[in-house]
């Protein structure tokens, strides 16, 4: 493991990134003390996408966005009340406008 000095490591950077790529480890000194590492990179690998969730294996059925017969019957023979009606059969006053 080599120790090179501030001054060093700029005028000889390209030779100390050869060094690097090699796998030697090359230290920075400032002052005779170690404040860098220079090491070499290890690119990870490209993968393929992830896709996150907890329902990965979920498929949409084709007729997804189709109303069911039975569902649409349901809600057509709902009766709808007025907000007159609602307010009579709780009991509040009706308003007046």
């Amino acid at each position: 493991m080599a120790i090179h000095n501030i001054h060093d490591a700029k005028s000889n950077l390209s030779r100390l990134l050869e060094q690097a790529a090699a796998g030697e480890v090359v230290v920075i000194a400032k002052a005779g003390k170690p404040i860098a590492k220079l090491v070499a990179y290890d690119a990870p690998e490209q993968r393929e996408a992830k896709r996150i969730g907890f329902m990965l294996d979920l498929v949409v059925p084709e007729d997804f966005d189709e109303l069911d017969n039975e569902v649409t019957n349901l809600f057509d023979s709902m009766q709808l009340l007025t907000a007159d009606a609602l307010l009579s059969q709780y009991g509040a006053p009706a308003l007046q406008v």
